[in-house]
């Protein structure tokens, strides 16, 4: 076999793209503002419900930019990852001039810049490893970029406090620009060997491409419905998973030990990624139903051992993602992918936005341990809808295509 000059140097090509995923995982959580905004903000004197406008405002900046972000990726680069950039200036603004208005200005830049990494990354990882023919390895590499993520996540929340004492909101802030500039710096080592899908005018003729491409393809509109319906719900659940754990009535410092444990099974799930990636439909199915259950009898149960349940879950939805985004990969192709990971994405922000206010009602009634329960419920639904799916499918597969003649003759 001959390898062609596009793919001779495919295994070093994939080492730089691997290597540079990794630390551009890392920088981008690894950012020290994240434990203690919002004390920024009530120390600045915002009520309640003014810190509330800015997390909607916030996620609403994220939809509104989501899916042209993802077609002007197509149409110019996906290469050119300027959200970092987007992301250092808003937490400068906070910290320089801490007011509403600061902080508004900057959830709107922390929101662009979200928006134009999301999926235009993925899309670049996606056809780098498929032209070095690697495609094959994408849900390991991408499950063990989103572990590396989590740990950094986990080891700003360890060094927020102390670089707080030292500095206060300037010296984390500082640190946290720096990290942002740092992986703005990271992300231009990532290769980029496709041509543009058009000029930067062509971006809505893109979009609309992309777009029409999901409506012809049955396959597709399954592959973009299974992303949002994955992780919507629990990627809402995290932001309430430290108020869970307090009400299983352990001491307030014990909360972060509590929220360890909890990802740290995370951090596995993305970490299982390579080894699942040939998981069945029936077994993503069970997948799904399995951290359901373990969501609702470990959330249900209002004691800290169970909350190994909630850990355990979260692993499996952790490895769920990452096998969702895969199998949407696989079915979409180069010339649209960002776009159509983009509209995956608005549909993950939207369910997400939907969940914030579902488990707001549920848990200001009958407390968060209900809420997580109920939560559990759209997933089992999502799995019987994929095992029956699964059973449909070799019946469809196995029926003789019918002859244009018998066509005719029933027509008659």
């Amino acid at each position: 076999m001959t390898l062609s000059p596009g793919r001779a140097h495919a295994p070093a090509g994939t080492r730089r793209l691997t290597r540079t995923l990794y630390a551009s995982a890392f920088c981008d959580e690894f950012v020290l503002l994240y434990p203690v905004y919002a004390l920024l903000f009530s120390d600045t004197g915002l009520s309640v419900w003014q810190i509330s406008s800015l997390f909607a405002l916030w996620s609403l900046t994220g939809v509104l930019l989501e899916v042209p972000s993802g077609a002007w990726a197509d149409a110019v680069s996906r290469r050119l990852l300027l959200g970092p950039l987007f992301t250092a200036a808003g937490f400068a603004l906070w910290v320089v001039v801490p007011s509403y208005g600061a902080f508004a200005l900057g959830f709107v830049l922390w929101g662009a810049g979200g928006a134009l990494g999301s999926g235009a990354q993925e899309a670049l990882v996606y056809d780098e490893l498929d032209r070095a023919g690697a495609a094959d390895r994408y849900a390991g590499v991408m499950g063990r970029a989103r572990a590396i993520g989590i740990a950094a996540t986990m080891a700003a929340m360890g060094l927020a406090g102390p670089v707080f004492a030292w500095g206060g909101y300037d010296a984390v802030g500082a640190a946290s620009v720096l990290v942002c500039l740092v992986c703005a710096a990271v992300a231009t080592r990532f290769p980029e060997h496709r041509e543009p899908a058009a000029g930067p005018e062509g971006w809505a003729a893109t979009l609309r491409a992309g777009l029409a491409g999901a409506r012809a393809d049955r396959s597709v509109r399954g592959a973009l419905l299974l992303v949002p319906a994955v992780t919507a719900v629990w990627g809402a659940l995290d932001e309430y998973t430290p108020l869970l754990a307090l009400d299983t009535g352990v001491a307030e410092e014990t909360v972060p030990w509590l929220l360890l444990v909890i990802w740290a099974g995370a951090t596995a799930g993305s970490l299982l990624a390579g080894t699942a990636e040939r998981l069945t439909t029936t077994g993503f199915a069970a997948l799904l139903a399995g951290s359901a259950l373990a969501t609702a009898v470990g959330a249900a149960a209002g004691s800290p051992v169970a909350l190994v349940l909630v850990a355990l879950a979260f692993g499996g939805f952790q490895l769920a993602t990452v096998l969702a985004d895969a199998r949407l990969q696989r079915r979409i192709d180069d010339s649209g992918r960002a776009t159509l990971t983009s509209v995956a994405g608005l549909g993950s922000e939207l369910g997400t936005l939907a969940t914030y206010g579902a488990v707001a009602a549920v848990a200001t009634a009958a407390g968060y341990g209900t809420a997580f329960a109920l939560a559990a419920v759209p997933y089992l639904v999502t799995a019987l809808v994929l095992a029956g799916a699964a059973r449909t499918g070799p019946r469809r597969a196995a029926r003789p295509p019918e002859a244009p003649a018998a066509l005719e003759e029933r027509g008659r």
